[in-house]
């Protein structure tokens, strides 16, 4: 088993949601985050005074998946994230050594 975390762009969201759902992904998590890579933040002007946003929102999704499907999903991050902008984000893959759903007591690929 695999976690893979993406980080993107927020507007990406419901596209990449889409499309994971696509190719059968039965669930995931999602968090707002802040950062910066290579963008580095930006300037915004408020009220004429122009100030430096240091950190960027962006969305984290995170998915566990059985090892056999990881290039599929990756796949479809990449298809759906992808604007050829600067900030499209990152790809994580982990790896999971155990997976228990609390409420059945189920373990591995029956608690995904």
């Amino acid at each position: 088993m695999k976690k893979i975390e993406a980080i993107i762009k927020p507007h990406k969201l419901d596209d990449i949601k889409e499309g994971l759902m696509s190719v059968g992904v039965k669930g995931l998590t999602i968090s707002e985050v802040k950062g910066f890579g290579r963008q580095k933040g930006h300037k915004e002007v408020y009220r004429g005074a122009e100030y430096q946003v240091d950190f960027i929102p962006k969305i984290k999704i995170e998915v566990v998946v059985d090892a056999s499907h990881v290039s599929e999903v990756v796949k479809v991050i990449i298809e759906k994230a992808r604007t050829g902008q600067i900030g499209d984000g990152k790809i994580f893959i982990l790896p999971i050594e155990e997976v228990i759903r609390i409420r059945t007591g189920e373990t591995g690929r029956e608690a995904i």
